[in-house]
């Protein structure tokens, strides 16, 4: 049951982060807006929020000296994962800080950024925030005034990490992958590229076998040559 409630966290957390890295993308690109600004706000205290989450919930469970040493390994793996998607949304924070500073909204001088981005971000935050359709109440000067506040959430982030450190040590090289790298991916895709894969080898056994006989054709024909030639130098001779 603690095993899957971590899990689920933990799913939500990648979830979220990956959709703050998307939004972080178009900052000071042509989809940059007010919205967006607020988008990434609460997308990101999203994402902390279910860091804390993770954190009580992994930290109490690899204390535990009753967890037996195969649920132990799991949740190291777990514990693994969630580091990782720190390190990644603190990443993050500091890019959008970044081109926050770099990009803001009432300037009417700075020129936006052509990212080759387009469109609203709304129902990316909306999928981040598990809701149907996002609600805007900021103020018009959010772009300059939650810059402050992304400073000190990303010195909140930065101690939490050093703080999960100091609890919890599990190093990084001494956990096993139950997977080989990339199999999440491969298995999306084996029902859909399996009949191109099929036709495809279809295809290159085909063009090998032609191959093949243009090459015996190719052969047969020097030799005839050459044996007609030599004939023709004998009898000359």
């Amino acid at each position: 049951m603690v095993k899957e409630e971590c899990k689920a966290l933990l799913d939500a957390l990648s979830k979220v982060t990956a959709c703050y890295r998307h939004m972080v993308l178009t900052i000071g690109g042509t989809s940059d807006s007010q919205n967006l600004r607020e988008e990434l706000k609460k997308t990101r205290q999203k994402a902390q929020e279910l860091a804390v989450a993770n954190r009580n919930k992994l930290t109490a469970v690899l204390k535990d000296k009753t967890v037996s040493k195969e649920d132990k390994a799991e949740f190291e793996r777990l514990w693994v994962i969630f580091s990782t998607c720190m390190e990644i949304l603190e990443i993050d924070m500091r890019r959008a800080l970044e081109l926050g500073q770099e990009f803001p909204l009432n300037v009417p001088k700075k020129h936006l950024i052509q990212t080759g981005m387009s469109g609203g971000t709304s129902g990316v935050a909306a999928r981040a925030m598990s809701v149907q359709n996002m609600k805007y109440e900021a103020e018009h000067n959010i772009d300059v005034v939650d810059l402050k506040d992304l400073e000190n959430e990303i010195n909140q982030v930065g101690e939490m990490m050093y703080e999960m450190e100091m609890k919890v040590n599990v190093p990084q090289w001494t956990v096993e992958a139950k997977q080989d790298p990339g199999a999440e991916l491969k298995s999306t895709i084996s029902v859909g590229a399996s009949s191109i894969g099929m036709i495809s080898v279809e295809e290159n056994k085909s063009f090998c076998d032609i191959s093949k006989v243009l090459a015996g054709i190719i052969f047969s024909a020097v030799l005839i040559i050459a044996i007609v030639l030599a004939v023709c130098v004998v009898k000359l001779s």
